[in-house]
């Protein structure tokens, strides 16, 4: 059964995949499965079909069969736990993979949306100046015991997994503000995680979107 996405008719971030659809493109073209995307305007977003499947009324959802899930990081656990390539065959490695997922949503995510948002929604307060510099401590904080972590190797635990996936998305996050730069190993792990196939293909995939070829 090939199973359907949802995406951003016009995505806020022009087809530069940092939309979360990204995630869940890249899971499945990482497990080799074949799939759907059902485009989605900001206002159909919101409509009761649309929140029958995600109840906060956004991006992306996952439908196969008589299974909808959301939520970027559910389903890409969801692709991982039923095919092959995404987590390790040793339970103990397989569980730590997904302890990685969940530090890259919870842990590591966390202040780089608030760099965001006190950006781009709070930038005009007049308290801005001094939130920023606050925000900007936290990620690097993070950043340093991600970077600590990883140290010279390939990926977070042995073989590239949904935890790797996960934790390169939420990075991708920080592309503009130039943050990953002060941490070579990072920017090394972002880079050799964006020259897998799987990746490319599925940046085309949401670049054409954007481009009107899709």
């Amino acid at each position: 059964m090939i199973p359907t996405i949802t995406a951003f008719e016009s995505s806020p971030d022009r087809g530069q995949g940092l939309a979360r659809d990204m995630r869940v493109r890249w899971a499945l073209e990482e497990v080799g499965q074949p799939y759907e995307v059902r485009l989605l305007s900001f206002s159909a977003m919101k409509e009761p079909a649309h929140r029958a499947l995600h109840p906060f009324g956004q991006i992306p959802t996952y439908e196969e069969g008589d299974l909808v899930l959301f939520e970027s990081g559910a389903i890409v656990l969801h692709i991982a736990q039923h095919h092959a390539g995404l987590l390790p065959d040793d339970a103990n490695a397989q569980a730590r993979a997904i302890a990685w997922m969940f530090a890259a949503l919870n842990t590591v995510e966390s202040p780089i949306l608030e760099l965001q948002t006190a950006k781009f929604q709070e930038g005009d307060k007049p308290w801005a100046a001094q939130r920023l510099p606050l925000v900007l401590d936290r990620i690097r904080h993070r950043l340093g015991d991600l970077s600590t972590r990883l140290g010279e190797a390939d990926w977070l635990d042995g073989a590239f997994s949904a935890g790797d996936l996960m934790m390169v998305g939420v990075l991708l996050r920080l592309k503009a503000s130039g943050l990953l730069d002060e941490y070579p190993n990072l920017a090394a792990y972002v880079a050799r995680a964006k020259a897998r196939p799987a990746f490319k293909r599925a940046f085309d995939a949401q670049w054409a979107v954007f481009a009107g070829t899709g």
